[in-house]
């Protein structure tokens, strides 16, 4: 029985995922027989890809259905509820750490950044920037909820910061850090941190889950440009030192 709820409503994951998935499988086949034309066991191999891709996706999203949406919303209910409330900060911190050090997504954009940079911006460097970056983002938002702080008191002058450290850092940490904050909203930090700050808002008085529950996102998006434009002004004055 435990096994049949486990997979309950996995069908229809499967018909999502399929939906999702068909338009690149047809424009691949397209450009495959138009443009590329590539040789048959290069085909075969991404249609392996695509296959896994296809499973790969379909059990994420089931996991995600029944595990990190109701843990991560129980786990805040649970310390919002505590009268040591405060414990939901340094705790947001440190899921905010460990869930983007694990996105697959952010992995993807510093192996890029490294192989397009000749290594001159290491994996391991992003990785650590980008990872805390969206770990203090979202200790603010647990902030953020527990005082009742408006969003745009943080959106405003981080926006307005990114802009102006945008006049002092070069193109190519610019574009690296836009692209950033895309990539650390990834499906770890949504499904698990944003179902946990709406549980925290839930328990505190005062706070509306759906006024005070959201917004996370947002931040975590800012953080990660703020912090590899930091890291840029960083490396142009080790240049300027080493000059």
């Amino acid at each position: 029985m435990s096994d049949l709820i486990v997979f309950q409503g996995f069908s229809d994951i499967l018909l999502e995922v399929l939906i999702a998935l068909a338009p690149l499988v047809a424009l691949f086949a397209f450009f495959q027989v138009v443009y590329l034309k590539m040789s048959r066991p290069q085909v075969i191999n991404i249609l392996k890809g695509l296959f896994l891709a296809f499973w790969g996706l379909a059990f994420f999203l089931q996991g995600v259905y029944i595990g990190f949406l109701p843990a991560g919303e129980k786990m805040g209910a649970v310390l919002g509820g505590l009268s040591y409330n405060w414990v939901v900060i340094p705790v947001g911190f440190i899921l905010g750490f460990v869930a983007t050090f694990a996105e697959p997504a952010v992995r993807v954009l510093n192996y890029e950044v490294e192989k397009v940079s000749g290594g001159y911006i290491s994996q391991r460097v992003m990785l650590l920037t980008l990872s805390t970056g969206v770990a203090l983002s979202i200790g603010l938002s647990m902030a953020r909820i527990l005082f009742g702080i408006p969003l745009w008191m943080f959106i405003v002058p981080g926006y307005a910061a990114a802009l102006i450290m945008v006049f002092f850092s070069r193109k190519i940490f610019v574009a690296i850090a836009f692209d950033s904050g895309g990539v650390a909203t990834g499906p770890m930090t949504v499904t698990f941190i944003l179902t946990m700050a709406v549980g925290v808002a839930s328990e505190i008085p005062g706070r509306d889950p759906l006024m005070d529950g959201f917004g996370l996102i947002a931040l975590v998006a800012l953080a990660p440009i703020i912090a590899v434009l930091t890291l840029g002004l960083l490396y142009a004055r080790k240049e300027q030192e080493n000059e």
